[in-house]
């Protein structure tokens, strides 16, 4: 057998047929269909486009083929492929015209988005393969995923289901994915994987086929049961097919097709293009109150991009921190800073409110006093104005005014500023960076100044301090606020000990916010 497949195989490169070669379009597609809709909306997806790494294509370019070759194949070969697939799959992996017309999607017409799907893969594989081993479910259950959502977790269909599984939310409910205002447990990889698992184990156990699992997992067991009995009772998805719905008809063969390619990959000329963040190098951290996005990326220095990629459960950016939604998945370098500079984080959140508060305070008190003027002989809406302290343009439009003539002994509406409205001395955070951080990662080397030409700096001639830390001397010269400078990158940029020293050096308040422009001192290296 294995001599067959070989000389099918090397039949179909002899027959290799040339890149502009007609294609078979004897299959036709759905035009809405969701499956290659799902895949368009990796085109949406941004976390590649700043990506600066690729494969190195040589690790895949097994046959000798140019970067930009299509390679096209005999029917012969597909089913030489095929059904050396399906000798290590409970799954019927069989060949036909519809499985042929999902290939020639996936390895042609979709080549580029393929690539990010073979290198999402990486993300999301080894977790998929750990659920469905403790399971003890078939492995090949993970390709699902990529016809499911095309492996993008913020997906949501037509009909409403959302996730990498694309849970509908009353099936969700089942496996107990809760959906709410803040949280869509859909949209986490790891609890919609494990819930997942238990569906698949529980339509195998009404069915007892994985291709009628396939089938009832895509339509619901309902649908399925429904079609078993118009087609006269049978047993098989094959015999069961045209009684399903077109949607239904096309998934099955969508799955082996992604099978083949996900096998055969470098046999098509299809070089994986990985996204940033792995799975193994991804872990969990407990937040102990609430907590916004926008303060973890402050505080720790996390793009925010990354943290939306690891984390699309929570829907405001926010973990809102009661009962079970108090979990945080981080890249595993970045898990001690969160656990260092937690304080500093939770302070951020509580400054932010302060902040927020104090608006809502000042635009309460700021409410304008609500004044009737009658209108005396010899008064212009410019005099009557001035006399409010408000402007002739606003005296109109609060009087729906279109001209500047008054009628003698008239009333006028007029708005009067409020002379309690306080003064708000903090800028929103939102335009700055929080500074209140631990020091999660202290050093004893000597402290030096920075190479960076682009930072601004000004010697304070004559001065010069000694560290009390570690009784070293050094020369303080001030830093020139940057926008996007921490306090953290800034002890980082002059090797100074610890942000603590930076802190003291300057005498700053706790909750002190960095404002562009302002100067800071910095301890360097006299010498």
């Amino acid at each position: 057998m294995r001599l067959l497949l070989t000389f099918l195989s090397l039949l179909g490169s002899i027959t290799l047929l040339a890149q502009e070669e007609k294609k078979d379009t004897s299959y036709v597609f759905i035009p809405d269909d969701p499956i290659v809709a799902m895949l368009d909306s990796m085109q949406l997806t941004k976390y590649f486009e700043c990506n600066s790494y690729l494969s190195d294509s040589c690790l895949f370019d097994v046959e000798n083929y140019k970067p930009s070759f299509i390679p096209y194949f005999d029917d012969i070969v597909y089913e030489a492929r095929l059904a050396q697939l399906d000798q290590e799959t409970p799954f019927d992996l069989v060949y036909n015209k519809a499985v042929k017309a999902y290939i020639d999607m996936y390895s042609l017409r979709k080549r580029i988005l393929v690539s990010r799907l073979i290198g999402l893969s990486q993300v999301y594989f080894p977790m998929f393969e750990e659920k469905l081993a403790k399971y003890n479910l078939p492995l090949e259950l993970k390709y699902l995923a990529i016809v499911e959502s095309a492996l993008n977790p913020n997906a949501i269909s037509k009909s409403g289901a959302g996730g990498l599984w694309q849970f509908m939310y009353p099936t969700g409910k089942m496996f107990n994915l809760e959906v709410n205002s803040y949280v869509d447990d859909r949209r986490d990889p790891l609890k919609a994987t494990e819930a997942a698992c238990r569906y698949f184990n529980y339509l195998y156990g009404m069915f007892g086929d994985w291709q009628m699992v396939l089938a009832a997992y895509n339509c619901g067991p309902g649908t399925l049961n429904k079609a078993i009995r118009r087609s006269g009772n049978k047993k098989t998805y094959w015999e069961v097919r045209p009684y399903l719905p077109l949607e239904t008809q096309g998934y099955v063969p969508a799955f082996i097709a992604v099978n083949y390619l996900m096998n055969y990959t470098k046999e098509h000329n299809i070089v994986p293009i990985p996204a940033k963040q792995i799975y193994f190098y991804a872990d969990t951290v407990h937040v102990k109150q609430a907590v916004s996005f926008d303060a973890i990326s402050q505080v720790i220095d996390i793009a925010m991009e990354d943290l939306v990629f690891l984390n699309p459960n929570y829907k405001l950016k926010r973990v809102p921190g009661y009962d079970r939604y108090n979990h945080l998945y981080l890249p595993a370098n970045k898990v001690g800073a969160f656990i260092n500079n937690e304080t500093a984080i939770y302070s951020y959140i509580k400054r932010e409110e302060q902040i927020r508060d104090s608006i809502m305070v000042a635009s309460l008190l700021s409410e304008p006093i609500r004044k009737t003027h009658v209108v005396k002989k010899g008064e212009t809406i410019n005099k009557i104005a001035s006399k409010y302290n408000v402007t002739a343009n606003d005296l109109k439009k609060w009087n729906k005014l279109s001209g500047n003539h008054l009628k003698l002994g008239s009333k006028l509406l007029v708005m009067v500023p409020n002379p309690n409205t306080p003064k708000i001395n903090s800028k929103p955070l939102t335009e700055t960076k929080d500074l209140v951080v631990s020091d999660s990662l202290k050093t004893d080397s000597t402290p030096m100044v920075s190479s960076d030409n682009n930072t601004i700096l000004q010697k304070e001639e004559g001065i010069t301090s000694t560290n009390s830390s570690n009784n070293k001397s050094g020369k303080i010269i001030y830093h020139t606020i940057q926008k996007g400078d921490t306090l953290w990158n800034i002890k980082n940029r002059y090797n100074m000990s610890s942000v603590d020293e930076l802190i003291q050096i300057n005498n700053l308040p706790e909750g002190y916010v960095l404002i562009p422009g302002g100067k800071l001192k910095v301890l360097v290296d006299s010498n």
